[in-house]
């Protein structure tokens, strides 16, 4: 091994990596043969040629054959932590040990969010109120944070006279928000059953679209498009956008709570889906919930992963399965609190999971000695909270509160979308308020302020914190995999070696030369150049003209391609590449569920190149990178003594860009959450300069050049 500077210990999480990686077990990659994908596309089936007549380059379908590797990692590594997390909670026996398992795990869910911020005025305001028979609904406004308004709607009964028990009604992926047909009709059920309802608009969502255009139309899409969207650049200032939902239903809490009509010791929580989501982590971050029942939502991470369903930025909390947190641990979190979890028998969300969930909580529950206190409903539809669901809902309410005796939900009649609207158009941003890209901006900049320009060492360790990475110690293990050929390559012959840079996790390295080579690379010379590829080495050899200058450049020089995990030969075939929601979100999802986010693990493979060309004999190395391993290959030289050259094509300019970028298209995977209170990659490319660094066409947030 060889670093500048010293290696960060391993993470302090209490599943480490190499703990996790050690339990799942895992080892050489199985090498999947079930079909190549081109970047971007679904796989294709790939037609023999006649041989007279060979394809033209473009027609060659990328090399994919590692498509199976990150799906396979990942599944090891969550199996691992369930498995530690099932082994944890049978060991518990006695009240005593419930009382400390949750003690515990409410100081992890903290850690996973993060600390609020502090609470400031809400200046409520009631901008309307529509009359009905046996209840009224006010328009309310209040401001979760100076400035950020939430708009919601109160549900308050008519026909009742004395306090009344409220709940907080979180809504699920709904473009309408508060006034969605499944939201309005759990909120009505309620006001009709005695019970005051305050549902809001979560961001992106109804009324709190974040960006907008003069006609008050989305720029960005609603619902999962905006979280997506601005969940994933936030998080370079170390901002969670699950948190921000946590605030807004805190705050909607502080709201219900100045109203005289409420009794504050029944003060119950539900949602569905999205809502589901926010109504589970609430229950683990507000104890001043008494009651509650997420629906269509909780399951186990593993659960999601091993069904390849992907989820929101806000529903991955950084660093949860790294601290060994499950659904149920967020639920647990209000025990022995009286809460059903409910599902449907069809949803997408596993209702294998559920009922795993539900059986962790019993288990809890019953040592707590309330094992009547946690419930479960699977109704038979799909996805949805429909009137079953609603209607346990109701039960389970009226149990702990003594409110009603109604079994059924009472007839409802819904309103029309704008007549709920607490704003004159259906769109707060008409206020002018703050924003999450105005506020994070003011964070980015405040960060920019406090943390300088950290040069040399202390740029070293600035890096090191920010990414954690996991310890190297002894060679890399390679396969010598057949040559590829007929690949039209600049050159005639390249030998493929697969690097294994982690258990479970290799990188493949084509090595060009005049004349074949079937065996381990040998060693010739002191120098060598290492490119990654943006997309596929092995289309870049073909199609990428700085290769071409390279080797005439440095002729004698031997020449290596790669790429790093989940790019070209490990391309994952499950699902869209560069859809929003594809495998590239999927993984680097759950990689900050794991403390380990896609930038590090690709710094990482960067790194275990150079000391696998080290043991090759190479100990000087000119790192060449385009696109997207640009950022991992400039982290990477930072810390690699034996990097002596950087060429970096189309590399980010700056992270601060993409913070401060009302429009962006940088990936999630490209983006290191916190990166901005270490250092930015400015940082990096003055300390490169020292190596010759070249820039060549850098690219700005929008992934252009200019």
């Amino acid at each position: 091994m060889s670093s500048q500077f010293p290696m960060s210990s391993p993470s302090s999480s209490p599943l480490t990596r190499r703990g996790l990686l050690r339990h799942a077990g895992l080892g050489a990659v199985a090498v999947s043969t079930f079909g190549t994908a081109a970047f971007g596309a679904e796989p294709k089936k790939k037609n023999p040629a006649p041989a007279k007549a060979p394809p033209a380059p473009a027609d060659l379908v990328p090399l994919n054959r590692f498509g199976r590797m990150m799906q396979e990692y990942y599944v090891a590594l969550l199996r691992a932590v369930e498995a530690q997390g099932n082994a944890r909670r049978a060991a518990l026996r006695t009240k005593a040990d419930a009382e400390a398992y949750l003690r515990d795990i409410r100081q992890k869910i903290l850690q996973c969010f993060g600390a609020f911020p502090e609470r400031t005025p809400l200046n409520p305001r009631v901008t309307g109120t529509l009359v009905r028979d046996g209840y009224k609904v006010e328009k309310v406004i209040f401001d979760s944070r100076p400035n950020f308004p939430v708009t919601a709607n109160l549900y308050l009964p008519t026909n009742r006279s004395g306090k009344l028990p409220a709940v907080v009604g979180t809504c699920g992926h709904s473009a309408t928000g508060k006034a969605g047909d499944t939201y309005q009709s759990f909120a009505q059920g309620l006001a009709r059953l005695g019970y005051i309802c305050l549902i809001y608009d979560p961001i992106g969502q109804g009324e709190r679209l974040q960006h907008v255009a003069d006609n008050w139309k989305p720029r960005h899409g609603v619902g999962t498009s905006e979280h997506l969207y601005v969940g994933a650049r936030m998080g370079l200032t170390g901002e969670f956008l699950g948190s921000w939902f946590n605030w807004d239903g805190i705050r909607a809490l502080d709201y219900l709570l100045t109203r005289p009509e409420v009794d504050s010791r029944h003060l119950g929580l539900t949602g569905n889906s999205g809502g589901g989501t926010q109504s589970t982590w609430l229950c683990g971050v507000e104890p001043r919930f008494t009651m509650a029942a997420p629906s269509c939502f909780v399951t186990t991470f593993r659960r999601n992963l091993e069904n390849e369903l992907p989820a929101d930025t806000e529903q991955c909390p950084p660093r949860a399965l790294a601290l060994g947190l499950d659904h149920a641990d967020f639920i647990a979190a209000m025990a022995p609190k009286p809460v059903i979890v409910m599902g449907q028998e069809k949803d997408f969300f596993d209702a294998r999971g559920l009922e795993e969930a539900h059986a962790r909580l019993q288990h809890l529950y019953g040592l707590l000695g309330q094992r009547e206190a946690i419930g479960l409903h699977l109704g038979p539809d799909y996805h949805g909270y429909s009137q079953a669901n609603r209607e346990a809902m109701y039960r389970w309410f009226n149990h702990a509160t003594r409110i009603s005796n109604a079994t059924k939900e009472p007839t409802l009649k819904l309103e029309k979308d704008e007549d709920l609207w607490c704003t004159p158009h259906g769109q707060i941003a008409e206020l002018r308020p703050a924003t999450i890209l105005t506020l994070t901006t003011a964070l980015s900049r405040q960060q920019a302020t406090r943390r300088g320009q950290p040069e040399g060492p202390a740029l070293g360790a600035a890096v090191q914190a920010a990414l954690r990475l996991p310890p190297r110690a002894g060679v890399p293990d390679y396969r010598i995999l057949r040559p590829s050929s007929g690949r039209r390559y600049p050159k005639r012959f390249a030998a493929t070696y697969a690097v294994e840079t982690e258990p479970g996790i290799t990188a493949l390295v084509y090595r060009l030369a005049d004349e074949t080579l079937l065996s381990r690379p040998p060693r010739d010379g002191r120098r060598a150049l290492l490119y990654l590829a943006h997309h596929s080495a092995d289309a870049e050899l073909r199609d990428e003209p700085l290769i071409g200058e390279l080797l005439k450049a440095e002729p004698k020089v031997p020449f290596f391609a790669a790429d790093l995990r989940g790019l070209g030969e490990s391309l994952p075939t499950t699902g869209s590449y560069t859809s929003a929601y594809g495998s590239d979100y999927f993984y680097a999802a759950h990689g900050h569920m794991l403390d380990y986010p896609y930038v590090a693990q690709r710094t990482h493979d960067v790194l275990r190149l150079v000391d696998w060309l080290k043991s090759c004999g190479h100990d000087e190395v000119h790192l060449v990178a385009k696109g997207f391993a640009a950022i991992p290959a400039a982290l990477g030289a930072v810390l690699a003594e034996s990097v002596t050259q950087v060429t970096l094509k189309h590399a980010l300019t700056s992270y601060t860009a993409v913070a401060e970028a009302e429009d962006y298209q940088w990936p999630f995977s490209a983006l290191l959450p916190g990166v901005l209170q270490h250092f930015d990659l400015p940082d990096c490319y003055r300390f490169l300069a020292r190596k010759n660094l070249r820039q060549i066409e850098p690219w700005n947030a929008l992934a252009k050049t200019g």
